[in-house]
């Protein structure tokens, strides 16, 4: 199945909506039957039709049909937004008594999550650097259910070698999930590696325009199905069909959005490589990084988050490089149309230099964001 046709054609029957070129917001809570035998089949079986919108929507069925078919999985559940489809497969993969394995200084929710909430419940996490596969052998219990990936990371871009873990899990009985927000699904695909569930954060390149908050899990049938009874259902946490209308319209550009925002990244880091002000550029898909040959093994290209760390341990002159920015905002998240920096100084965590930066490259012409970062390094000493 091409790109073009799942960003374009699938999941889209014209023909039940007037022949409509985009389909239409179906901006309803409820759906009536005409028989009692249509609405008890219905109830019985209302992930595959229209009951409720907190089920299944027909807005958002489309959307979950092309998020499915860029991940190649069977199926895909949207909700309302990334940290519930993260709370979604803790809740569908763990009971009290579990243990988790966890990459290091995940996404800040996740995080949250497996460190104050699920203790509660007696589930543990083991956090590890996730670059040696040596490192998930040795943190494996026998209570070990899961294993949470995120390759690369969005902060550090370190990256866990995708089918190897896989593999691993399998031997063990092991579920395995992985954050893939950063590759968009084009850039990587994981399940084609052995990963179980695929998350989005469906906000970032997916949704594209800083205008949805939205996320998702794909996976294959039986999972899909055991997550939408006891835990989508359950808890709630779905999209309205505007939200969804909204993704779906983002998905459209997807590809093109993606190519842009990877090509900036790519001219600002060969740009800025070894300059004199700068002590380090970390980009998982730049012959620099150490895992490059595994970047190359398991990606097709990096997107555009990218890390400087600035050669200056002066706080002042980091906030003052920050602040002369003009043309990246100073704002959480990424994958949109604009560009935006997040610095350490913030207090991201401790493990932090002072002169560490994170960029988003977004749509705007590189030779403009590069004038701008030029500009702003007159404050590094």
């Amino acid at each position: 199945m091409d790109l073009s046709y799942i960003l374009n054609i699938l999941g889209e029957e014209r023909d039940q909506y007037f022949d409509a070129v985009t389909p239409p917001i179906v901006q309803t809570s409820n759906f009536a039957f005409k028989t009692v035998a249509d609405f008890r089949d219905a109830i019985n079986t209302e992930q595959q039709h229209h009951v409720y919108t907190r089920g299944n929507n027909p807005t958002v069925e489309i959307v979950r049909k092309k998020i499915a078919a860029l991940e190649g999985t069977d199926d895909c559940l949207v909700f309302s937004s990334g940290v519930a489809a993260i709370a979604a497969i803790l809740l569908h993969t763990l009971r009290s008594g579990d243990h988790v394995i966890c990459v290091k200084s995940p996404y800040s929710w996740t995080q949250y999550l497996l460190t104050e909430v699920f203790p509660e419940y007696n589930i543990t996490t083991t956090f590890i650097d996730g670059r040696e596969m040596s490192q998930f052998e040795q943190a494996i219990q026998s209570n070990t259910k899961l294993i949470y990936l995120e390759s690369p990371n969005t902060f550090w871009f370190e990256l866990q070698d995708l089918e190897a873990v896989s593999k691993l899990a399998r031997k063990h009985h092991i579920f395995t999930a992985i954050d893939n927000s950063y590759a968009a699904g084009i850039y990587q695909h994981p399940h084609k590696l052995g990963v179980d569930f695929v998350i989005h954060t469906a906000t970032k390149y997916l949704a594209g325009h800083s205008d949805v908050v939205a996320g998702a899990v794909c996976g294959n049938s039986e999972h899909i199905a055991g997550m939408f009874r006891r835990v989508f259902m359950g808890f709630g946490a779905v999209p309205s069909p505007h939200d969804a209308w909204l993704l779906l319209r983002g998905m459209r550009t997807l590809p093109i959005r993606l190519e842009k925002s990877a090509s900036n990244a790519e001219m600002i880091v060969e740009h800025f490589m070894g300059h004199p002000k700068i002590e380090r550029i970390i980009h998982p898909f730049h012959p620099s990084h150490p895992q490059f040959a595994l970047a190359q093994k398991q990606m097709t290209r990096g997107c555009g988050l990218f890390a400087m760390i600035l050669k200056t341990e002066n706080k002042t002159q980091v906030e003052a490089f920050c602040n002369s920015l003009e043309r990246f905002l100073m704002a959480v998240s990424w994958g949109g149309y604009e560009s935006l920096i997040v610095p350490a100084c913030i207090k991201i965590g401790d493990d932090y230099p002072a002169g560490f930066v994170r960029f988003y490259a977004g749509l705007e012409e590189a030779n403009v964001l590069i004038a701008d970062i030029e500009k702003a390094l007159q404050y590094i000493d």
